[in-house]
């Protein structure tokens, strides 16, 4: 499913801010959406949220943290 302001070439629904960044992804989500959106596995429960997910890896973003994988 596309949204409006989807970004081109981008896994998953990640959309724009009136600005033209890409927005960043909530500290909230849950590790197992990331690894089913971006077939990767992080070995650590499913239910973390992501910012504790950065936190642990010493990353601000999902791009760095994706990188490290």
């Amino acid at each position: 499913m596309k949204v409006k302001y989807d970004a081109p070439g981008m896994v998953g629904q990640r959309g724009r801010n009136d600005n033209g960044l890409l927005r960043k992804k909530r500290g909230n989500t849950e590790v197992a959406t990331i690894e089913k959106s971006y077939n990767v596995d992080f070995n650590v429960r499913g239910d973390m949220h992501l910012s504790t997910l950065l936190k642990r890896n010493g990353v601000s973003f999902l791009k760095q943290l994706l990188k490290k994988t």
